[in-house]
């Protein structure tokens, strides 16, 4: 993507900003109850010329969303005169930046190389099963003609398989929808110290007091929304992702799991020369 002239797009990290709460200077673009309004702004602000998302001295207008974890995807021509409620938009209209707001859930960007026209999406599971990446490139067609073999896409970061436990009713909301959800789960069992210093006697009897181990469940979101679009029809040596784990590298990215809910956000922003 970076080589498209007229794309403007990027994720952003937490480091560079002027956020005081989450440690150091942190570059917190969401508002949240920790953070004030001034350092949110000021950062978006750099965050925006950082993109390049400028005409002289004017940011483009910046267009965001009430975040419901759904699959209500907005087109848009013109900055919205109050907040649009969804987890997607898109436009082709140029001198928009389009953003969503993350920090844990994936940032997803599509970009029709044709059509010049560009999506940004807000994954969650819940998004995701209810196949927002699909019903995104569903959009673009709809809208603007895209045809799937033209467009590009970019997850950017989120968590990821290693860390993100979900719960069986997870599990079983993707079987519903998805033939390949098995590919997507993985289980471990609890660690016990008693079972791990003494594993020989776990193998013929229950140790007293020691019950069989709940199973942990993990569900790989990347690669669900990786599948996601390619079912849609998009190529897959046009697929990135980032490698980076959010609730692995705090020390980089805002982990909302991780941080237990103490977190900024980041955002994954695109947009059209």
């Amino acid at each position: 993507m970076a080589r498209i002239p007229w794309l403007v797009h990027g994720f952003s990290t937490r480091s560079g900003g002027f956020s005081r709460p989450y440690g150091g200077r942190a570059l917190n673009l969401g508002f949240t109850k920790h953070d004030s309004r001034t350092a949110v702004e000021s950062n978006r602000a750099a965050f925006l010329r950082s993109l390049g998302a400028v005409d002289g001295k004017r940011t483009w207008p910046l267009v965001t969303l009430r975040q419901i974890h759904s699959d209500i995807i907005h087109c848009v021509t013109v900055p919205p005169r109050s907040p649009l409620s969804g987890d997607g938009l898109i436009t082709r209209s140029p001198g928009l930046l389009l953003a969503v707001l993350t920090a844990d859930c994936l940032p997803v960007i599509l970009v029709d190389t044709k059509q010049r026209a560009v999506g940004v999406f807000h994954a969650g599971w819940k998004g995701t099963v209810r196949r927002i990446m699909e019903k995104g490139v569903g959009e673009m067609r709809r809208w603007f003609g895209t045809r799937p073999q033209d467009l590009k896409a970019a997850i950017g970061p989120g968590i990821h398989g290693c860390c993100y436990e979900v719960g069986p009713e997870v599990r079983d909301e993707f079987e519903s929808q998805f033939a390949y959800a098995a590919s997507l789960f993985r289980e471990t069992k609890e660690s016990d110290a008693v079972r791990e210093k003494y594993p020989l006697l776990f193998l013929t009897a229950r140790a007293p007091g020691h019950s069989e181990l709940p199973k942990k469940i993990f569900l790989d979101l990347v690669e669900a929304n990786r599948r996601q679009l390619i079912e849609a029809g998009v190529s897959q040596n046009k697929i990135t992702a980032s490698p980076l784990c959010t609730s692995c590298r705090t020390d980089l990215l805002f982990s909302h799991r991780a941080e237990k809910g103490m977190t900024g956000r980041m955002m994954g922003a695109v947009g059209v020369r």
